[in-house]
């Protein structure tokens, strides 16, 4: 039974791109969308992969699946996929011996795969006792591609917005006023961007980080832990129920910052 049938999959046995691959054997392409971003707890909840055939052709296979897990609001916000539109969907259990069937074979390529997809995905599949990495495989990651080849130093930013070679780069003067160069050419250059401290700041912010470590993080108004076994739970849940918690903080090589902020919020505790 191939569980991909009765699900959104759609083949393409003509499309052709111009430039092609060279392939010794098939390559599956693709992506995963998950309840979060922790390869050791999260779980998939929609799978598409793409094979490549030395030929040049393409089948694509779609599928949903339950995590069998809830899924945070806010990541459901970003995917646009929500606990009901899983609910009735196969678990990867029920799925895993088609999708492993459909990879046989293969070789891998991803964007960011090899950090996330494919740490997330042999996980899923060693949960179920399927043995999916392999040693034979080769794995190919399109952003680590993208990186090497398109640098994205204060050397190539100054080049691209403001047109100049950076001279004495790191130095610190240069690289200052290289900066400077390169915010003004990006106000100029985009009309999204505003023109204004308050909408830069919080456009170029990629988290609303509690102290410098980014160890802790504000979300809805709360302070929660972002890092190891309390991922995701507030600081002050954690330390009243594991106080030693606290003093396993202050003893290991955390920033000073952050033993600062956590000190804080234990001292807030004893007066509420």
């Amino acid at each position: 039974m191939d569980i991909f049938g009765g699900t959104s999959e759609s083949e393409n046995t003509e499309g052709k791109t111009p430039f092609k691959m060279k392939l010794k054997r098939p390559i599956v392409v693709f992506d995963i969308e998950s309840t979060g971003i922790n390869v050791a707890t999260d779980r998939i909840v929609e799978i598409c992969a793409m094979k490549v055939l030395p030929s040049g052709e393409t089948i694509i296979k779609t599928i949903r699946v339950n995590p069998t897990i809830p899924i945070p609001k806010e990541v459901s916000e970003i995917h646009g996929i929500y606990d009901k539109d899983v609910k009735d969907h196969p678990t990867f259990a029920q799925i895993a011996k088609d999708l492993a069937e459909f990879f046989k074979g293969c070789d891998i390529a991803g964007y960011n795969s090899n950090r996330f997809d494919v740490p997330l995905l042999v996980e899923e599949f060693l949960r179920v006792n399927i043995d999916f990495k392999g040693d034979s495989r080769k794995f190919v990651d399109v952003l680590r591609i993208f990186q090497k080849q398109e640098r994205r130093d204060l050397t190539s930013a100054y080049k691209f917005y403001c047109g100049k070679d950076l001279t004495n780069a790191h130095s610190a003067e240069a690289d200052v006023i290289a900066t400077y160069e390169v915010l003004l050419a990006q106000l100029e250059k985009y009309d999204e961007i505003e023109n204004d401290v308050d909408f830069l700041h919080d456009f170029s912010k990629d988290g609303n980080f509690v102290d410098s470590g980014r160890r802790l993080v504000l979300e809805e108004g709360v302070v929660k832990i972002n890092f190891g076994k309390h991922k995701g739970k507030p600081v002050e849940e954690v330390l009243r129920k594991e106080p030693q918690y606290y003093d396993w903080m202050m003893r290991s090589d955390f920033l000073l910052d952050t033993k600062q902020k956590l000190t804080a919020i234990k001292l807030k505790m004893r007066f509420k």
